[in-house]
């Protein structure tokens, strides 16, 4: 009886330490991590990734102690199990592929299980039943070691003392080839060709008029037929009526096939199609075009005889004008409705089950069709319609003995006999952070080219966010992991650079979902969204983009941004570099050599050529380049980086070398060249070449590459539009790669950070840098505090504009500096003060030795805390003009805990108490707290690990405390 009442008190302790939240001023802590000790956000050092395997259920797992993924190797190898270690919660609910690539046309799923009853959740004896799918490819073997560094760094400047690279854990690579020519046999989506390895028993193009076509043409207007204007089959009738034809064909066929141009036909459960008639049952297969759906897919429904099943879709191909082709195969007491563009490959949409096998000869019916598959047309007739019945053809069963021999040539044994195409799919798991890399190769073991048109380098199905009832998808939130990938673009903001890549998609498998219409949005697909089409050679090896994903153990914004943060301080430590910038205003040598002699005297580490300065990096002629060495040389005998600005997106160069667009669209910027046009080839070029003739350590890339396709084919570094946004991807992100490797630091206003890039813009209105100077001190913090709640601080840049910049006049500039001193000194210390790094864009640091003498006195503080300071900022009150505004930035693994920086942006004296929350410094107990340099004082930490802090500061001041 004791031990029973232990076991339950037990129990109900640990569901209260799991459940129980911390309210600290704002900021929520779950019990759950609440012992510190244990909580990976402030020591993560007894978090060791590493690989177990359990050879009696035949699996394998990666985990850290804080997620943890389990694999289960036979009948083929799939994900069965991804758990967040913190929370206890499963992160998936049911099993998919690990990987899919179409490869010349040819879609393979790479590896995964079949036959989950239920999508909703997953349990152990559903595991054991799953089966292979017989058109994937088979999983072959795998293997671990250490991370290797992807992106080498050349580590020349003041990083974070702790950066490990690459990043401590465990690599795991695994294996597959392609399922055997009998495993594809099984399959229903194979062949492509119905007349693979099958006898066709008829066909008809519709070139000339058959009389073994029985015809129904609608009365509901004159013109109404199957024959329009002398074309056979060119249905011209209203959208929502019937015309089609009819015929009875042998008992044998086993795939039925047409081809469709839609035209201009808007209907839905009236759209053109093909129907099966039996004795017993009545089964429809059509084309649902005036359904909306998204611009690049096709909806389908069918009618199985009892019911309409709608909302099937299908991917369009690059020619959305091409005609559509719909097939039935059946498969002893099975239909398998299938469709695809001509060229494109075919997809099942849905299964249906005869009531009983196909015996006896059956009609077909092909055009426009009632919901049923009969001939009434709709009440709402709707407006005339134009498009066109254009093939049909039926096959009999597959003749094995044929399909073999079509099949198996002397490239296809070629490929058996080699390996053939093998997909690897590689995982790296971190120490310290509940992260998880993952990216696949594909390598080509034949003896010709082979093309990898499309991939999903992840399939997730996730657990969902939420489960709203009504139909509508456009407020779910996804589900609580983050996910991203190297491949982005397009914006300042995590949020808007990985949509290229990062898709949260209707899950088709998850039929008992709570939403009505299965729309809840929670799996996750990472995959370009155009191409990459590359082509790979025999022998060589195509590597995709790496996805990054952590699952959140919060849902409370601070908690999600630190873990966000340290992410990138672990998978991309190069954000940790934070020189001190000056943007010199002119290029010529006099203003140069001031501004190298001026950083050198307050402590500043590098010059950058501005935009506007007359610097080009395109000019590679022997005098310029000499003239730039010069600049580098000066700079290095002061200790002094360099560098310059270099615009490559947003502009227009002419003589057939920007991009050009589908229809319709426009570039992002409005403008851009082509990076792989002949001027991009020789614009990269000159820029491999400028930085080692003459030794800047900078470049400020504006743009940068945004992601625009290009539909050129005369560019000669892409065919197309299908690859010409990854070969334009791969040409930016080769070169960020050589800047790292070189130690050349990288200012990139887009989200280029785990492509090698150091900094991006933190977030502002450049428009607000000509506002009245107070108004400026305001926005400079406002954007800080709002920037990082996912950038660390030195991962964004802010500005300081010591000339006009875009207007304002006298009201919003500070030169000259000695008449502004005193906001001069407020813009220094409201960046510095976070950490962060200003553009100071002028032809000088100072003017007067008072001047000169605030500006080192500034950085020569920000230096002494530099390791705190650019540490993660606690957001605890913004910045708005009313009261006080102040953050905190945190180190727990520093002698410096914590420095929290207050404003006081009135006219008057403020005194007030204030809350600061603790627990991110990591201290548990006692702070010992003082104030700018004068003596510390101890503060008995409260329950919440907090403490409270009375505050006198005086007008439009700035005060800072240092917890230790």
């Amino acid at each position: 009886m004791k031990k029973e009442i232990q076991a339950v008190f037990s129990f109900k302790i640990g569901i209260f330490t799991l459940l129980a939240i911390f309210c600290l001023s704002g900021i929520q802590v779950s019990a759950a991590t609440s012992n510190k000790g244990a909580d990976w956000m402030l020591d993560g050092s007894s978090y060791k990734a590493s690989l177990t395997e359990n050879k009696d259920k035949n699996e394998i797992v990666l985990s850290n102690g804080l997620i943890s993924r389990r694999f289960r190797l036979a009948p083929n190898a799939a994900t069965v199990g991804f758990d967040n270690l913190i929370t206890g919660e499963s992160v998936i609910r049911g099993v998919k592929p690990e990987a899919e690539v179409m490869i010349d046309g040819k879609v393979y799923p790479v590896g995964g299980l079949v036959g989950q009853p239920n999508y909703a959740f997953l349990t152990e004896a559903w595991i054991d039943e799953l089966k292979a799918n017989p058109s994937a490819m088979v999983f072959t073997g795998y293997e671990t070691a250490a991370p290797k560094e992807h992106i080498q760094w050349d580590r020349v400047r003041y990083h974070q003392p702790d950066a490990a690279w690459p990043p401590k854990g465990v690599y795991l690579r695994m294996d597959y080839k392609m399922p055997t020519p009998a495993e594809q046999d099984k399959t229903i989506d194979t062949p492509d060709n119905s007349g693979l390895g099958r006898k066709q028993l008829l066909f008809d193009d519709f070139q000339a008029v058959s009389d073994v076509w029985k015809r129904h043409e609608s009365k509901s207007h004159p013109r109404s037929s199957f024959e329009n204007e002398g074309k056979l089959g060119e249905i011209y009738t209203p959208n929502n009526t019937c015309v089609f034809i009819e015929r009875t064909i042998p008992a044998t066929a086993r795939a039925i096939e047409t081809v469709i141009n839609p035209g201009t036909d808007k209907s839905a459960s009236w759209g053109p199609g093909l129907a099966m008639v039996t004795d017993t049952q009545t089964i429809k297969f059509n084309m649902r075009p005036g359904q909306p759906t998204a611009s690049d897919k096709m909806e389908f429904g069918v009618w199985d005889g009892s019911s309409e099943h709608v909302e099937l879709k299908v991917d369009k191909g690059p020619d959305p004008t091409k005609p559509w082709k719909l097939r039935m195969l059946i498969e002893d007491e099975t239909v398998f409705c299938q469709a695809g563009q001509i060229g494109g490959r075919w997809k099942t949409c849905k299964k249906v089950q005869l009531k009983k096998p196909v015996t006896q000869p059956f009609k077909i019916r092909i055009g426009k069709l009632d919901k049923t598959g009969g001939a009434n047309d709709h009440g709402d007739r709707g407006e005339i319609v134009r498009l066109q019945v254009m093939e049909f053809a039926a096959y009999g069963p597959i003749d094995k003995k044929q399909l073999a021999k079509a099949t198996k040539t002397e490239a296809t044994k070629k490929k058996t006999d080699d390996g053939g195409v093998t997909v690897s799919v590689h995982y790296e798991l971190y120490d310290g952070v509940p992260v998880l890399s993952k990216w696949i190769t594909v390598t080509n073991k034949t003896d010709k080219t082979v093309t990898v048109n499309k991939f999903k380098s992840e399939i997730l199905a996730a657990v969902e966010y939420s489960s709203a009832v009504e139909e509508k998808s456009d407020d779910f939130p996804y589900p609580n992991v983050h996910v991203e990938t190297e491949y982005a673009f397009g914006s300042m903001s995590v949020g808007g650079a990985r949509k290229a890549t990062v898709h949260w998609v209707k899950d088709p498998d998850y039929h008992t979902q709570v939403n009505y219409g299965k729309n809840n949005p929670c799996l996750l697909e990472v995959s370009p969204d155009v191409g990459p089409a590359q082509q790979i050679a025999a022998g060589e090896t195509f590597e995709s983009f790496r996805a990054f994903i952590l699952p959140f153990d919060s849902y409370e914004r601070e908690r999600q941004g630190l873990s966000l943060r340290k992410m990138y301080r672990i998978v991309a430590p190069w954000i940790t570099e934070n020189p001190l910038m000056m943007h010199v205003r002119y290029a010529d040598w006099k203003t140069v050599k001031n501004a190298i002699d001026q950083c050198a005297e307050v402590g500043f580490e590098m010059v950058i050529l501005t935009f506007g300065s007359g610097f080009n990096i395109e000019n590679d002629s022997d005098e310029y380049i000499a003239q730039m060495k010069k600049y580098a040389d000066y700079a290095k005998s002061k200790g002094i980086e360099i560098g310059g600005y270099s615009l490559l997106a947003s502009r227009r160069v002419g003589g057939g070398n920007d991009v050009v667009m589908p229809k319709g669209k426009r570039p992002k910027f409005g403008n851009s060249p082509c990076l792989e046009s002949n001027w991009g080839r020789d614009y990269f070029r000159k820029l491999y070449e400028f930085y080692p003739k003459t030794g800047f350590k900078l470049l400020e890339h504006d743009g940068s590459y945004p992601g625009d396709v290009c539909t050129s084919t005369e560019h000669p570094g892409h065919k197309g539009y299908d690859d010409s946004q990854w070969n334009q991807w791969r040409k930016i992100s080769d070169y960020y790669k050589f800047c790292r490797a070189n130690g050349i630091y990288l200012n990139v206003p887009d989200f280029y950070y785990l492509a090698g890039a150091n900094k991006c813009g933190m977030g502002y209105r450049e428009v607000n840098w000509s506002l009245p100077r107070a108004q400026q001190v305001i926005h400079t913090r406002q954007n800080i505090f709002d920037g990082t709640w996912e950038k660390t601080p030195s991962m964004g840049w802010m500005f300081v504009p010591l000339t006009q910049y875009h207007g304002g006049g006298a009201a919003a500039t500070i030169e000259p500096l000695k008449d502004h001193l005193d906001h001069y000194a407020k813009m220094i210390v409201s960046n510095l003060g976070g950490g962060v790094q200003a553009c100071y864009r002028g032809p000088r640091l100072y003017d007067t030795d008072e001047t000169k003498a605030v500006v080192k006195q500034w950085v020569d503080w920000y230096k002494a805390h530099r390791e705190v300071l650019e540490g993660d900022i606690i957001h605890l009150r913004r910045a708005d003009g009313k009261d006080l505004d102040y953050w905190l930035n945190v180190n727990p693994g520093g002698k410096e805990k914590g420095l929290l920086m207050v404003f006081n942006p009135l006219e008057q004296k403020v005194r007030k108490e204030i809350t600061i929350p603790l627990y991110y410094t990591g201290l548990d107990d006692v702070a010992k707290i003082r104030r700018e340099d004068g003596r510390s004082r101890k503060y008995k930490l409260s329950r919440d690990y907090s403490v409270t802090l009375d505050i006198e500061i005086e007008a439009n001041a700035i005060t800072w405390f240092v917890i230790e």
